[in-house]
């Protein structure tokens, strides 16, 4: 289903979107960041909270030296109160997924992965390459609505398309 290239390649992926919204949000008042937008999960600010919460979830199932968050989804909007706070967390995070990205074998990648679900409440088990590319594919869908909400502003959303990810194609 999935390599390890690709995951090193969403890795980067990843990471370079999360610095583009940084710089693009930097600047912003806390009101611009936090107000309800009517997305899934309110604002921008609550909506980039629950994707590193999400990479924060999914990370520690897959390497066992990531933390995994104390809170559960409906609290992963507050995981921090600032963009400050969230991207020092965030570049720590992507850190983690690259390093693990890097490291990934192909064999690491094979059988299912067992995880008791707080969301679901209810044991899971599924491939361990479908885990990873809904991680991946959880990041892009909601930096899409940040993507939205930015637009919605009035604020320049960065470039998303993966073949303009640097050093691709």
């Amino acid at each position: 289903m999935i390599t390890p290239e690709y995951c090193r390649m969403m890795a980067r992926y990843n990471a370079w979107q999360n610095r583009q919204l940084t710089e693009s949000l930097d600047g912003q008042s806390l009101e611009v960041l936090t107000e309800d937008r009517g997305a899934f999960f309110g604002s921008i600010l609550g909506t980039l909270n629950h994707l590193l919460w999400g990479d924060l979830m999914w990370m520690a199932r897959f390497d066992p030296s990531v933390e995994a968050p104390t809170v559960g989804v409906k609290q992963s909007v507050d995981l921090h109160p600032t963009l400050g706070a969230w991207s020092a967390a965030r570049y720590h995070v992507d850190g983690k997924i690259g390093h693990w990205a890097n490291s990934l074998r192909a064999m690491d990648l094979t059988g299912n992965l067992h995880w008791y679900s707080g969301t679901a409440k209810r044991d899971m088990v599924s491939p361990r390459t479908l885990c990873v590319a809904h991680m991946f594919n959880h990041q892009t869908h909601h930096r899409g609505q940040v993507h939205a909400m930015m637009t919605d502003v009035g604020l320049e959303a960065p470039v998303s398309d993966l073949f303009l990810l640097p050093g691709e194609g």
